[in-house]
């Protein structure tokens, strides 16, 4: 009886206008009488949620709903945030339980172009036709008309306002709802709220906004230090100590970020897939590849370090193949080494990126480099296939076995300083064990069997680890006087990386053993591609250039020796590799490295006693005001020696690992 005589009498068509001239007097422009709006929505909100009967799809009763949500297109002011968040959370709570009211609940002049039902009646007993029966005839690609943030408000709208409330528990509770509406299970409300509603433009417009309201002179050491944000804490604001210039700027864009992601991930996937094509092409493509391109050092380096962080912050498989395909762009790297014409059509941002890791500027390559060792760890295929696999598919850079190569000779390698030729020098043989020398010399005969079959015994890889460890000579290590410095430490955290790196490249097919070579005489001539050509480039200037460089150019090659791929294996870890003419791998690089050393070293007055005081400074153990000559090279020197340690650890760890599962696992090989 009760429902009956509010819908047969229009009780609910009559407030909202009732209610619109109590709360506005044209004459004094003032809201009158005070708490009046509150009162009518507490009226609303409660009348909705004890209705039983389903009465929301008949127009004497969506109809004021939505006139109602409309009243609060004025400046609400803190008074009625509550009640308007109560009377849009039974809103929610009702679509949540019948998704088919949702577009009775949108703004009524819409409803014809959600394509949800039909045109509203006047009749007041004729209902809307369901969203089931309608057959759900949308219409996409039917623009809304005019500026579409400039519509009415409509449920969306409110919430999203809302959302962006400054008192922090209205906020959340609205981006609870939110989410609750988004992950209503009916795929034509879902698509009616991803590409007829405002719903992904408002969002990321948002993220937009917040984005462009941090301070640009925000320290980009403060970003990066920011711990991880999550949209359902509150932050404290109270806390002095802690505080930054432009710390809850930051805060309010991770944070939105951060509710996105979550978004994205647990809402329905046609609105999750909507929204992170629409955060991807208004802020990632318009947004934030612009700043990422810009000439300034502070600005690439303050972008650097937000983009480090968004891909830190993200981990919605969506969300995070939009910012991959954003970095990667349609082709990164031609095949051929690149010249200047060539560099300059590859425009796209992940080419400027590996540009930025020789940038003349020692800050911003650190900042990318620390960028692409994040970026090599993401669940995403094609990071690594762009960046390094893509050139090393046809193993073009082992010397060839097949018919019409084996008098393919090795080319000679260059001399050193002065003339001196490496393996003659005595200073860089004599730290070399002499089966390495011996197997430079006769490469052909060592070249690896190809398929399956190939033998891969503990010799082989107590060889391979020696080879790193004794790769740098006793005259210019530092661990024979220290303790607890020996390779055995790298051990554990090359375990623990490699697990991680197994567990995250599980889903990818990638061969478990090495496929045969499908280069000939013929084809191209091997381009290890712009990055690695990069990183190599790097560390052959790693007695050249400052430590902190050393540190991430070395971090990121070693992070990429620990995939489980074949070919990323052989090419960097495999020091007896027989190389085609005119190509290198990491191994080779180090040898050119270590004899450059080598011809350094002995004309520096006390080099073993400036290395160590160098190690003991690095360490802590020595005052930074004392002064030592060539520190930059001796730093350089103990940073390739801990390379070498921690690349010999990761050869043992993926041996040791990849055994069948309860067979026992050797003991470290010794240096010596």
């Amino acid at each position: 009886m009760g429902t009956n005589f509010i819908y047969q009498n229009k009780v609910m068509s009559g407030l909202p206008s009732s209610a619109s001239s109590f709360l506005w007097h044209p004459a004094i422009k003032v809201r009158y009488p005070p708490g009046m709006r509150s009162q009518v929505l507490l009226f609303f909100t409660r009348l909705l949620g004890q209705m039983q009967s389903p009465l929301m799809h008949y127009f004497n009763v969506y109809r004021p709903v939505q006139k109602l949500i409309q009243l609060q297109g004025d400046a609400l002011g803190p008074e009625p945030e509550k009640e308007v968040l109560q009377f849009i959370a039974v809103l929610c709570t009702k679509i949540r339980q019948e998704p088919a009211l949702l577009p009775h609940v949108l703004e009524g002049q819409n409803i014809g172009l959600l394509g949800l039902a039909a045109k509203p009646s006047m009749t007041s007993g004729q209902s809307l036709p369901s969203s089931e029966v309608q057959g759900g005839g949308l219409c996409p690609e039917k623009p809304l008309g005019g500026d579409p943030t400039a519509s009415r408000l409509n449920l969306v709208t409110s919430l999203i306002g809302l959302c962006k409330s400054k008192n922090k528990k209205v906020a959340l509770k609205a981006q609870e709802n939110l989410l609750l509406l988004t992950s209503v299970d009916h795929p034509t409300a879902a698509q009616a709220l991803a590409q007829d509603s405002l719903l992904c433009l408002l969002l990321a417009n948002y993220l937009c906004s917040l984005y462009n309201a941090i301070p640009g002179t925000t320290n980009p050491a403060d970003i990066a230090t920011l711990p991880p944000v999550q949209w359902r804490l509150q932050h404290d604001t109270s806390d002095k100590g802690s505080s930054f210039p432009g710390k809850h700027s930051l805060q309010a864009f991770f944070g939105w970020m951060d509710f996105c992601d979550c978004l994205v991930k647990e809402a329905h996937p046609v609105i999750g897939d909507a929204l992170s094509t629409t955060v991807g092409r208004r802020f990632f493509l318009e947004t934030l590849q612009p700043q990422l391109l810009q000439m300034s050092d502070s600005g690439i380096l303050f972008s650097l370090a937000l983009l480090k962080g968004l891909v830190r912050q993200i981990h919605a498989p969506a969300l995070l193949q939009q910012l991959v395909g954003l970095l990667l762009g349609a082709e990164i790297d031609p095949v051929g080494p690149s010249n200047s014409a060539c560099r300059q059509e590859r425009t796209n941002l992940c080419s400027q990126l590996i540009e930025y890791c020789s940038h003349p500027s020692d800050e911003v390559s650190v900042a990318t480099l620390r960028l692409f060792e994040e970026l090599v760890w993401l669940p995403d295929q094609r990071i690594l296939q762009s960046l390094v696999l893509g050139h090393l598919e046809e193993r073009s850079y082992v010397l060839g076995t097949l018919l019409g190569q084996e008098d393919l000779a090795v080319p000679e390698q260059e001399s050193g300083e002065e003339g001196l030729d490496l393996e003659e020098d005595p200073y860089f043989a004599d730290g070399l064990p002499a089966t390495m020398l011996q197997r430079q010399n006769q490469a052909a005969p060592w070249a690896p069997e190809e398929g399956p079959d190939r033998p891969e015994g503990p010799r082989d890889v107590k060889e391979a680890v020696s080879s790193f460890l004794c790769l740098v000579p006793s005259e210019v290590k530092t661990s024979p006087y220290l303790e607890e410095a020996g390779y055995d430490t790298y051990v554990h955290d090359a375990k623990e990386l490699f697990e991680e790196c197994c567990a995250n490249v599980a889903p990818w097919t990638w061969p478990q053993v090495q496929p045969p070579q499908k280069t000939s005489l013929a084809g191209p001539p091997f381009y290890e591609g712009r990055f690695l050509e990069v990183l190599f480039n790097r560390l052959a200037q790693i007695l050249h250039q400052p430590y902190a460089v050393n540190l991430q150019v070395t971090s990121l090659l070693s992070r990429l020796a620990l995939f489980p791929h074949p070919h990323l294996h052989e090419y960097l870890l495999d020091p007896y590799l027989p190389l085609a003419p005119g190509c290198r791998t990491l191994f080779s690089v180090l040898i050119r490295v270590i004899g450059s050393l080598m011809h350094t070293a002995h004309r520096i007055t006390d080099f073993p006693a400036n290395l160590l005081l160098v190690r003991r400074k690095l360490m802590g153990q020595v005052s930074e005001e004392h002064p030592i000559s060539h520190q930059m090279l001796l730093e350089g020197v103990i940073v390739l020696e801990e390379f070498c340690k921690e690349l010999a650890a990761i050869v043992f760890v993926k041996s040791a690992l990849k055994g069948p599962p309860g067979q026992s696992q050797p003991c470290p090989p010794s240096p010596n």
